[in-house]
Order: C-alpha cells, then sequence, then structure tokens
C-alpha cells in the first residue's frame, strides 16, 4: 500500500502540487478578500483559471482525483460569509418569512421592518446587510426557491451563518448532482464525459455559486437532471424535473418553445401540460391576488431600470446619448423593445433548427441564451454560468472564456459610487465576440 501511494505521488506530482496551492489561494478569496480590492481579485482569479486549466489538461481522465479536487475546493469556503454579493441577506430574509407562513411576494423589506412585532431573527442586521435597492423591492425569486429558503432558515436555527452553511451544502450537493447528471448526459450524445469539469473546477462556478451563494448551481441541477431524462426517453419525469428549475430561476421558460419540435404533437402538448401544472403547484402556498401585479413589477425592473455589465446595450446607449438622448429614459424604452426581440429570436430557433435531436436542442438553447445576454442590460457574472453548462454539449467553448473573462465587471465594486470601467467593458465583450465569431467560422468550415 505504501508503495502503491508513493508510485501515485510520483505519476501526479504536479497536478498535486498545483490542487494544493489552489487551497490557500481559495482560503484568500474566501476569508481574506475585500470585493474593493480588484487588484488581488483579479491576479486570484486568473492564477485560480489557470491552474483549472492546468489540472483538466493533465488529469481530464482520472476523475476521482479532479472529483474529490473539486469537492474540497468547495468545502474552504463552507465558513465564509460571501464577499462579492450581498444577496444571501435577502436569501434568509425571504426564508424567515416564509417559515413563519408570511407571503415574501405582498410586502416589502422597508415597510415590514416598520412593524414592532416583525417575527423575523435577525431582522435589522438582515435589512442592512441587503442594501436599498433590494429592500425597497418585492422578492423577485419563484416559488421553489422560497421553499428553500424557508428551509435553510429554519435549519440554520435563527443565525445569519448556521443560514449561510446550509445554502452552501445545499449548493455543494447541486453541484455534485450536475457532475453526477451531466457526465452521464455526455455520455449520452457522445461526447467527451471529461467536459464536465469545466463546469466543476471554473473558478467562476466555485466563486459565484459556492461562494456567493447564487441558485443558478440548483436550478442547472434539476435542468441538466431533465435533459438526462429526455436523453434516456423519461420525458414525462423530465416534464417534472424541468418545471422544478423554472420555479428555481425563471431563465429555463426562454426555452420551452424550443421543445415543440423535439417531441411529437401530442407528448409535446402533454409536456407542456405536465409543465404548467407543476409550476402552477409550486405557485399555490404563495399566490394571492396582488401577487401578479407585484411579480411582474418586480421583474420589470430587470429590463427597464437595471444596469450592470451591459454588451450591446452599453454600446447603443452610448451613442443615442451622442444624440441627447437621457440615459434613465433610453433605458426605459430600450427595455420594451428587448423582451419583442428576444421572443422573436426564441420562435425563430423553434421553426428553423431541427431540434427534434437533443445535441441541436441543446445548441438552440445555448445561442438563444447568448444573444438574450448579449442584449440584456444587466449580466451579472453568474449569469454567464448557464451558457457555461450548455457549451459542454456543443462544439462551442466562447461562453469558457467569457468565464474568465467577466471578472473584469467586477472593477465596478471597487469604486464607491459603483462606476463601471468602460475599457474594461469593451476588453471583455469585444474578446469574447471576436472568439464567438472565431468559433462560428470554424464550425461552419467543418460543415
Amino acid at each position: 500500500m505504501p508503495d502503491q501511494f508513493s508510485t501515485y505521488i510520483k505519476l501526479h506530482k504536479l497536478p498535486i502540487l498545483l490542487a494544493l496551492l489552489s487551497l490557500p489561494l481559495y482560503y484568500t478569496f474566501a476569508y481574506h478578500l475585500d470585493r474593493t480590492d480588484f487588484i488581488k481579485l483579479l491576479t486570484l482569479f486568473i492564477a485560480l483559471f489557470f491552474i483549472c486549466f492546468k489540472l483538466i489538461q493533465f488529469e481530464k481522465w482520472n476523475f476521482k482525483f479532479l472529483l474529490i479536487t473539486g469537492i474540497f475546493f468547495r468545502l474552504i469556503f463552507l465558513y465564509a460569509e460571501p464577499n462579492l454579493s450581498q444577496d444571501f441577506y435577502r436569501f434568509i430574509w425571504d426564508g424567515e418569512l416564509a417559515r413563519h407562513f408570511i407571503n415574501p411576494y405582498l410586502q416589502v423589506p422597508n415597510t415590514l421592518i416598520e412593524q414592532p412585532d416583525l417575527v423575523i431573527a435577525n431582522a435589522k442586521e438582515l435589512h442592512q446587510g441587503m442594501g436599498g435597492l433590494s429592500a425597497r423591492h418585492f422578492s423577485n425569486y419563484p416559488p421553489l426557491n422560497q421553499i428553500i429558503f424557508a428551509l435553510t432558515a429554519f435549519l440554520g436555527g435563527k443565525s445569519i451563518l448556521g443560514s449561510i452553511v446550509v445554502m452552501r451544502v445545499l449548493i455543494i450537493g447541486a453541484d455534485i448532482g450536475i457532475f453526477y447528471f451531466g457526465r452521464k448526459l455526455l455520455k449520452n450524445i457522445n461526447r467527451s464525459p471529461h467536459l464536465i469539469f469545466w463546469y466543476f473546477l471554473n473558478p467562476l462556478v466555485l466563486i459565484e455559486l459556492t461562494g456567493n451563494l447564487h441558485f443558478e448551481g440548483v436550478m442547472l441541477f434539476f435542468f441538466i437532471w431533465a435533459l438526462y431524462l429526455l436523453s434516456v426517453h423519461k420525458w414525462q419525469w423530465a416534464a417534472v424535473v424541468y418545471s422544478c428549475s423554472i420555479a428555481i430561476k425563471l431563465v429555463p421558460l426562454l426555452f420551452l418553445p424550443l421543445f415543440l419540435k423535439h417531441f411529437k404533437l401530442r407528448s409535446a402538448i402533454a409536456f407542456y401540460a405536465i409543465v404548467g401544472a407543476t409550476c402552477l403547484l409550486f405557485l399555490t402556498p404563495f399566490y394571492d391576488s396582488e401577487f401578479v401585479s407585484n411579480y411582474s413589477k418586480t421583474i420589470g425592473l430587470w429590463f427597464s431600470n437595471f444596469r450592470f455589465n451591459a454588451g450591446l446595450y452599453g454600446a447603443i446607449e452610448q451613442i443615442a446619448v451622442q444624440f441627447d438622448a437621457k440615459p434613465w429614459e433610453f433605458i426605459k424604452s430600450y427595455g420594451k423593445i428587448t423582451p419583442i426581440i428576444t421572443i422573436i429570436v426564441v420562435l425563430l430557433f423553434t421553426i428553423l433548427r431541427k431540434n427534434q435531436k437533443l445535441p441541436v436542442l441543446l445548441s438552440s438553447m445555448l445561442w438563444v441564451l447568448t444573444l438574450y445576454y448579449c442584449m440584456s442590460a444587466t449580466v451579472h457574472p453568474w449569469y454567464i454560468i448557464f451558457l457555461v453548462v450548455l457549451a459542454l454539449f456543443t462544439e462551442f467553448r466562447f461562453p469558457l472564456f467569457w468565464s474568465m473573462v467577466i471578472i473584469l465587471s467586477y472593477y465596478a465594486y471597487s469604486r464607491a459610487d459603483f462606476k463601471e470601467n468602460g475599457w474594461l467593458l469593451a476588453i471583455e465583450y469585444i474578446s469574447v465576440y471576436a472568439v464567438m465569431i472565431y468559433e462560428i467560422i470554424m464550425h461552419r468550415n467543418k460543415t
């Protein structure tokens, strides 16, 4: 046994050293990084991305080693308070409301905090921590997400750190589930199973999901599970699981029309019926006459009020300003047009592509979401993780590149006024578009 161990160490010496080097880097990121220190953030992220690339390059067939390595990287964050996002305060706030059977969609935190009999544990700290923007708006998190928030608040034992740990364990479990079903799905569509490590070891995934507690990972777990069920012809169960993905984050709603040609007409109708019924089931505990109005207003803000890391929108806005357009008015007009263009794009991909084949369906999803993010006025770094997952099942790799350069958008957090750097955003988007166009040309030449 000692001889086998020493032989293994010799054969895998460099990857082991790289994995060990990553541990203090992730520890520094988790416990000793202020998001205002952009140079430190950028240096750590680039170093971790380079190590991720080398680990996959050296050990892509050593599944146990890379799986265990990825799990250890995640466990480093276990007791860390998220340092790049304050959204977790709102998660816990909503969870405290839901676990006390108070509908989180009906009153904003600014109103609730004034109530003398408020039952929320750590109410003042949570209210202050979530920030003024979140505190004055209704919750925008779908029903199943609210149920998970309630569970984490209950298991957290009225402790913010306790709730953080519970959420983190759930997100780590979801990532392991993505690894499990993602690897199976890759095999089922005749793609190399090692590609799943571009998700599982990706620093953006570890930092934004495990570190900053964004629930895209839980959404993606249900999404990949549903697609795996489709690949083994269990479409009824796939519809139920797909509904869970929608009930965590609304993004998978974009892809529903694409399934129309994937099934025969009768099966498609049944698939949509199951998805709709399951979503309504999750919604039932929270439904109220004011729900639709409050929720639609909150979702509408993302199209017409908020701006962060915008690509195409940023360029168009700069041109519009030269013609005396007012930015706060322009974004509202742009926000009305974006949903219309998105619907047209989805319909075109539904009608024109052969989505009967699962690999083509996955490719259509990748391009629909890519075009949506290219048009969007708000593209937070963790949004790109969905593209990273979809890319693994296609021939395209530009989302992996985007997952690296999107860290440039965090320059805004180093400024007291959160002002973005136009040059850094230009570098991000021009380089991403260049890689994207290059891959499209190469793909067309191959086919």
